[in-house]
């Protein structure tokens, strides 16, 4: 209780309060994360603004706390992808080949830094470095709930060493 005599609730969201008193919820507490030199990643918000990007078909933000710099887990969407390496004449034998060559990886890269200003994110909520992912995650491969939301945990775990080669 306040000194209004209002009841807070524990939601574990974040919100901010706009001038007309209306409460916005922006993110989760738990998907708030610090990085090594005190500076805090919203993920979700970092990962909506990416989500712009029109080589994103899905993404998440891992920020870890002993570096001064998040990376992106990249699903990439196939049609988009493919169509920019025809433009540019890129040779690739399936679309895993394609999510590995360094030019895709570099041009999405480039993408979602320019999301990321787009957003008037800061320099450190833009991924330094980004891995792409072919297939697509569903509820079935267990990445997402039925309402597609990121299960973070899961996803961490299952891409834990492309996560530790990021940050190599």
């Amino acid at each position: 209780d306040d000194e209004r005599g209002l009841r807070w609730f524990y939601s574990g969201d974040i919100g901010r309060f706009h001038p007309d008193g209306c409460l916005e919820i922006i993110d989760r507490k738990k998907d708030i994360v610090k990085l090594q030199h005190g500076e805090y990643v919203s993920l979700g918000k970092v990962e909506a603004a990416l989500a712009m990007s029109p080589y994103v078909e899905n993404i998440m933000i891992h920020a870890d706390p002993f570096h001064s710099y998040c990376v992106a887990l990249v699903v990439a969407a196939q049609n988009e992808l493919e169509r920019w390496a025809l433009q540019q004449g890129l040779a690739y034998t399936d679309f895993a080949d394609l999510c590995q060559k360094q030019e895709a990886v570099v041009e999405v890269l480039e993408s979602l830094t320019k999301a990321a200003k787009q957003a008037r994110l800061e320099k450190f909520e833009t991924p330094a470095k980004v891995k792409l992912i072919p297939d697509p995650w569903t509820p079935e491969s267990g990445l997402v709930t039925a309402a597609l939301k990121l299960k973070r945990e899961v996803i961490r775990k299952t891409f834990e060493d492309d996560l530790a080669q990021l940050y190599a």
